[in-house]
């Protein structure tokens, strides 16, 4: 479970996010959607620690971060990021394994581990000892998701995590992400600028613009029950919604 309270950024004077309040419900797929500059990318940064918030105050299971140390506060938290993020001298292998070997974890354990994974995420064993240039796209994500996986964390944040692919192996990851989801009931915070699939991934449905929420529910609630002219606006400049039971025009 995550809580946030009253968090606030601002980079050059300029606000990013302003007294944002966000509970996200443990083991549940909550999905940050919104126009690019909106809030969604630096509100998973300062969750993980990778910049600080200017107030308010972020709790894990509870727990005040602030009072905690961030690298442990990592240790919960899987990261994937759009691209991958991959470090391209190392093998698919070595990527994955990073963290784990750092810590000083088993090596069989290690090994057993990344067994786990490739049969989860589908990825052909001959593919862990190629670097990133010599995987595809859809092959880079998975790697991606699997590093974040390597510990176990409770807690998986994704930014924009297939926004680089091509439709059909989107699509493909689309249903292979979810499923991996439900599988493992981890509580997922999920970026993504498309509504189709936020509709698609979303327990929870967030909606933000310049730095604040807008609107929270499901995809029927922001259809039929717009609480702000702008929710009207952003579901309108979307052609077509496509959820689990087919395509709905907006």
């Amino acid at each position: 479970m995550i809580q946030i309270s009253k968090i606030s950024k601002s980079f050059n004077q300029s606000r990013v996010l302003s007294d944002l309040v966000l509970f996200v419900e443990k083991g549940k797929t909550t999905v940050l959607i919104g126009p690019s500059g909106c809030g969604k990318s630096t509100l998973l940064r300062i969750i993980v620690g990778l910049i600080p918030h200017d107030s308010g105050k972020i709790y894990i299971d509870g727990e005040d971060t602030s009072l905690q140390d961030i690298l442990l506060i990592r240790h919960k938290i899987g990261y994937v990021i759009q691209e991958g993020g991959l470090f391209p001298h190392l093998t698919a292998r070595q990527n994955i394994s990073l963290l784990a070997k750092y810590l000083g974890s088993n090596p069989s354990r290690i090994e057993q581990r990344i067994s786990a994974l490739i049969e989860l995420n589908k990825f052909p064993g001959e593919g862990l000892d190629r670097y990133p240039v010599q995987l595809s796209g859809g092959q880079q994500q998975r790697v991606s998701l699997m590093r974040a996986l390597m510990l176990d964390p409770p807690i998986l944040l994704m930014d924009e995590p297939l926004g680089a692919l091509d439709p059909m192996i989107r699509f493909e990851m689309q249903e292979d992400l979810k499923n991996i989801f439900r599988s493992l009931g981890k509580t997922v915070l999920m970026v993504t600028h498309d509504l189709a699939e936020a509709a698609y991934f979303a327990d929870h449905m967030v909606l933000m613009n310049r730095g604040s929420i807008v609107q929270q529910g499901q995809l029927p609630d922001l259809i039929q029950n717009p609480t702000h002219a702008f929710v009207t606006k952003f579901i309108q400049a979307q052609r077509a919604v496509h959820n689990s039971e087919g395509t709905t025009s907006v």
